[in-house]
């Protein structure tokens, strides 16, 4: 849909879980995968991008073949310098707005794992919870790239509400994939309402339906331990796990989780809940400590939640009230 005269809107997916946001965001770009077809310099039309696939991935459903190539052509000749662009951080929970500043690039190297690039002037952020339900139903699509449409942009922008109703999909494996990404965000976004103290309590539920043994320790100072958990809930088995829950926005950076893991010994384990996600310096001291330590942010949270939501007890079933939903197999 156009959002003016010859500019459109696009969303771009920062790869699985919005993992690649970060670099989108840093180095001023958007990018898409493809491994193995090569530039998309002579790939000038839909028919040349789907006659590529037929090449390198001969054994994919035609379906999927067409979509990426439609992913593709979209990225190589129909979006152009000036378009409005935004892409999602689930970490931040910010929908980042910006403007095509140039052409198509084949950039190895620059942004992880993606060769295929377009440069990026990033202008402003939008925190997903400020935005109306019909707007999040819309990004929460699974599609890597698509035109949410006008009424989005604008309400990106400050300049009201989207009204509801979005374009449906035409295919039931696509529907079936956004139905999934979009109950994936719904549930994280009610998770995300919970208070502090809830958003222990849902941690050990969590614990629980893994089948340990969890309590939430009293409000005061805890060292960093928020839940304990162990098999027999007496901490005298191993593994006993030592959890600190951080329930706040902004991402928790290198000293906090220095901090945390410097409490623990020998056999203990360690999960950091940040629903403000993680630094990459985070990370990797996570990475590099002495024992076994979890980094867990709301999407991994939300994951985990619906993943063991069968074995949850009265308690975790309270704080996130879901309903199971029956698909026809494909």
């Amino acid at each position: 849909m156009s959002s003016g005269a010859m500019t459109q809107f696009w969303m771009v997916r920062a790869g699985e879980g919005g993992y690649l946001a970060k670099e989108f965001i840093e180095k001023g770009c958007v990018a898409v995968g493809f491994d193995g077809v090569g530039s998309f310099e002579a790939l000038t039309s839909l028919d040349a991008f789907k006659q590529r696939l037929l090449e390198v991935a001969p054994d994919d459903k035609p379906l999927r073949r067409a979509v990426g190539a439609g992913v593709g052509h979209k990225f190589r000749s129909l979006m152009k310098q000036g378009d409005w662009i935004v892409t999602f951080d689930p970490d931040s929970r910010l929908y980042h707005l910006g403007r095509v500043t140039g052409d198509y690039e084949f950039r190895p190297g620059l942004v992880s794992d993606y060769a295929h690039i377009r440069r990026v002037r990033w202008e402003q952020a939008r925190s997903r919870d400020e935005l109306s339900t019909a707007t999040r139903n819309t990004l929460g699509s699974v599609v890597t790239l698509f035109e949410p449409g006008e009424q989005v942009l604008h309400e990106l922008q400050g300049e009201g509400k989207a009204p509801p109703g979005a374009e449906p999909p035409d295919d039931e494996a696509t529907i079936y994939l956004e139905q999934l990404s979009r109950s994936h965000e719904f549930i994280a976004d009610r998770i995300n309402r919970l208070s502090p103290h809830d958003m222990e309590q849902l941690l050990a539920a969590l614990l629980r339906a893994m089948g340990f043994r969890a309590r939430v320790t009293p409000i005061g100072p805890d060292r960093g331990r928020d839940v304990i958990a162990s098999p027999d809930g007496l901490g005298l088995q191993s593994p006993r796990i030592f959890c600190e829950v951080k329930h706040r926005k902004g991402a928790i950076g290198a000293p906090e989780i220095r901090s945390f893991t410097s409490t623990l010994r020998g056999d203990d384990r360690g999960i950091y809940l940040s629903t403000g996600g993680f630094t990459r310096e985070a990370k990797y001291e996570g990475d590099r400590a002495h024992v076994p330590v979890t980094l867990m942010d709301l999407d991994d949270l939300t994951r985990m939640v619906v993943e063991h939501y069968e074995q949850f007890d009265t308690v975790g079933r309270a704080l996130v009230p879901l309903d199971r939903v029956y698909w026809p197999v494909p």
